[in-house]
Order: C-alpha cells, then sequence, then structure tokens
C-alpha cells in the first residue's frame, strides 16, 4: 500500500515502519497518525512478519505534534465550533493498539519531543542514536502528557526520574536516555537501522504465540495487585504453550542438535 507520510520496508520477518516528514521533523499529524496504524497492522496481519521496526526518516524520529493543528483548534474554540484535528479522535486508542500489536522496536535516530515520545513508551524495546534528542516537553507548551504517559514513563524510569522529566521539560541527550533506563541502549547513529533490525529479527524468530502472551501477561501484570492473579495468568498460557506445536519443535529440535523452525509453511 502506498502511503503519503508512511514509508514501509520488510527484511526478512521483520517490518520496518519510517515517518515520512523530514522536512518538518516527521511532526506528527492525523495523517501521519492514521497511517503509522494501518502499516503497523498490516504487519500485524501479515504471519511473515514477527516484529516491527518504528523509526523515522531525515535528522528526526518524531518533534511531536504538528502545532498548525493545535493553532487550527484553538482558533474553532474560540469561533465556538469543535475542534476537528484530534489526535486520535474516534480510532482505537494508541496505547492499546501498541499492547495487542506484534513486539515493536522504536529506532529512536534523532529528536523525540512530545508526542513524539509518548508514542514510544508502550512499545517493547527503545534503541537510541547516539544523535538522539528526548523530552516530555508538554509543559513548555502548556499541555499535558498523554497517552498514559504519566504511568508508563514512571514504570520505565521511576518516579524521580518521570517528575524531573515531566515538570521541567527538558531535553536530554541519548547518553542519559540510557542511563536513566528510557531507552534500552544507545548505539552509534550509522548503526541505528541495522541494530534495531537485528533486535526484531531475534525476537520475530521466536513463536508468535509466545510472544503474543509474554507481552500481554507483563502488561496486565503491571496493574494488578493480586500476586495470585498473576500467577494463575501466567499457569493459564504455560499451559496453552505446553499443547502447542511450536513447543513440541522445540524440544524436537533440542534432542536433534538443531535450531527450531517456529514458522513452518
Amino acid at each position: 500500500m502506498a502511503y503519503e507520510q508512511v514509508l514501509t520496508e520488510t527484511r526478512g520477518r521483520v517490518g520496518i515502519v519510517t515517518l515520512n516528514r523530514p522536512e518538518r521533523l516527521n511532526a506528527l499529524t492525523t495523517t501521519m497518525d492514521r497511517e503509522m496504524r494501518e502499516a503497523i497492522e498490516a504487519c500485524n496481519q501479515d504471519p511473515g512478519i514477527g516484529a516491527v521496526v518504528f523509526t523515522g526518516a531525515g535528522r528526526a524520529f518524531c518533534s511531536g505534534a504538528d502545532i498548525g493543528g493545535w493553532k487550527r483548534g484553538i482558533e474553532a474554540r474560540e469561533r465556538g465550533e469543535e475542534e476537528q484535528e484530534r489526535l486520535g479522535r474516534g480510532v482505537e486508542n494508541w496505547v492499546q493498539f501498541v499492547l495487542r500489536s506484534k513486539p515493536i522496536i522504536v529506532a529512536i535516530n534523532g529528536p523525540c519531543i512530545g508526542a513524539g515520545l509518548t508514542v514510544t513508551l508502550p512499545c517493547d524495546i527503545r534503541i537510541a542514536s547516539d544523535q538522539a534528542r528526548l523530552s516530555m516537553r508538554f509543559v513548555r507548551v502548556a499541555f499535558i502528557p498523554e497517552l498514559a504517559s504519566t504511568r508508563i514513563l514512571t514504570h520505565i524510569v521511576g518516579l524521580g526520574q518521570a517528575l524531573e522529566l515531566m515538570l521541567s521539560g527538558r531535553i536530554i541527550d541519548a547518553q542519559e536516555a540510557g542511563r536513566i533506563g528510557l531507552v534500552n541502549r544507545v548505539v552509534p547513529h550509522d548503526s541505528l537501522l541495522d541494530t534495531a533490525v537485528e533486535t526484531a529479527a531475534e525476537i520475530a524468530f521466536n513463536p508468535a504465540e509466545c510472544l503474543r502472551a509474554i507481552k500481554g501477561l507483563t502488561w496486565s501484570s503491571l496493574a494488578e495487585p493480586d500476586l495470585m492473579e498473576v500467577i494463575r495468568r501466567e499457569r493459564a498460557e504455560y499451559n496453552a504453550a505446553i499443547s502447542r506445536p511450536s513447543f513440541k519443535e522445540a524440544v524436537t529440535a533440542f534432542m536433534e542438535k538443531r535450531q527450531p523452525d517456529f514458522h513452518k509453511a
């Protein structure tokens, strides 16, 4: 499918989705929001793809929401009209969408600001170029963090670091993002995409059913106060896993001293 503001590519079992408004530092628009969902959903529906790499074209990952859309919204409200350009209106919440998707590895190739950062938080792995810059910039534009980021960011970096990022709105470099755990690792800029694809391929090698179960268990456990309920859910997924052909293939491959093939045609 041809997109206006997104590029797509496939490398082996890895789908690559690239935000493509480099002249505007990939500022997020309603069109881009729709297209990146459609492109990732196409990967979700393709049995030949096991994981997704999400990145940006040019020198930025995403500079945040397109301020032009905000300006039009202010003008509409001042005229007493309902704002029409609200990202995500009438569609599935981005967090819910990502949580049900195949594993998503974000390759943060440059500035990753405001909404550009919050869209990465529910994704599974964040790898940053050494040229990346990241910020929860919302407070500097008199706005509030969204997409459940006040909870998710706190789980990722801890309460103190999350509050400092959100209350100050300051921009941090990739090295500091790595130090506080906001990104999994920092790599040289020229090797970023290859590293992300290699990471995604390592994940995509594994059984899709197990990947889906692990994501579901991990996120449901974050908000589950009852430890016994967590154990019950894990046991249910364990019982499902050992009954699948992929488990038999793993055991057989181990006994035969070979790599398992979880994706036989």
